[in-house]
């Protein structure tokens, strides 16, 4: 049934749509396929040996890659506000 011009639905029942945290299908197959691709390329020993090849590839590694990887937020211990403690040596 179409609903007629100005009138407005109500809210989608309970349950409706995919569950919070369900990846889009597109990311979820370009990801797949770059993990089949890292494989056939080596995987973790092959980027290990790359990372040791040269020093500007472990730079690389550490600020472009290793990054990402990271949660993009930090909590505190049980989810609450981080604590955060000032230690100054040397002062009295």
């Amino acid at each position: 049934m179409a609903w007629p011009k100005g009138v407005k639905r109500g809210p989608r029942p309970a349950g409706a749509g995919r569950k919070a945290g369900t990846p889009n299908r597109t990311t979820q197959a370009a990801k797949d396929a770059i993990a089949w691709a890292a494989e056939q390329i080596g995987g973790q020993e092959r980027l290990a040996a790359w990372i040791k090849e040269d020093p500007a590839n472990q730079r690389l590694f550490w600020s472009q890659i290793y990054p990402k990887l990271l949660p993009l937020q930090v909590t505190g211990e049980a989810g609450g506000p981080m604590i955060i403690e000032v230690v100054r040596f040397g002062e009295k």
